[in-house]
């Protein structure tokens, strides 16, 4: 092992909904095989259910309990996942161990796609929602770490999909047709070890 990957953070990854871990099973194996300490936890309930404050409290609980209290971390979150892990960083004291964050095909600032459901995760990333509105009152406090967004302007669940971008940090535009392939284009899989790889400022 080499003295850059024994300086590698772990990184974990934060799945979207109706999405399990699983979902990284390609991205994951790319990682590894480039030496890099990976994992995935599953959210509970996984459907939109549960308000995403909470799914939150579940990403913290798991890094708790998986990571010494000194480790620092690298997050990638697709999609709600990157949401989630926002109110992590944002509201759960994550801003003080996550160094590198990465989300890919995330709401940001909504989705029109969630005005098609009831179910309270979903509401929360309705377009200017409450809970939307809190986490962007103070988005500046991402730039505190190292932030990239990577995204499609083809999205179909996130509409508008410029609502993936934010006004600071790295941006990868790439030109997929669906959600679901960010997760499996080796394009996407690139830019992420590309990002994981920026040095902390």
């Amino acid at each position: 092992m080499d003295n850059t990957t024994k300086k590698r953070n772990p990184v974990l990854l934060v799945h979207g909904i109706n999405d399990t871990g699983a979902v990284f099973n390609k991205m994951a194996r790319y990682l590894r095989k480039q030496g890099r300490i990976v994992s995935a936890l599953d959210l509970i309930p996984n459907n939109g259910s549960e308000v995403l404050d909470k799914l939150a409290k579940q990403v913290s609980n798991y890094i708790s309990a998986t990571f010494a209290p000194e480790q620092p971390l690298d997050i990638v979150g697709f999609s709600m996942g990157g949401i989630v892990s926002r109110y992590y960083i944002q509201r759960l004291e994550g801003i003080e161990r996550v160094k590198r964050f990465i989300t890919i095909s995330s709401p940001h600032f909504g989705t029109n796609i969630a005005y098609l459901t009831w179910l309270k995760g979903a509401i929360q990333m309705q377009p200017n929602s409450d809970f939307l509105n809190d986490l962007n009152s103070d988005i500046e406090m991402l730039k505190k770490l190292n932030f990239t967004s990577i995204w499609t302007p083809y999205d179909l669940m996130i509409v508008p999909a410029k609502s993936s971008q934010l006004p600071f940090g790295k941006e990868v535009i790439l030109p997929l047709a669906l959600h679901p392939w960010m997760l499996t284009d080796k394009r996407t899989f690139e830019a992420v070890a590309a990002a994981l790889d920026e040095p902390i400022s």
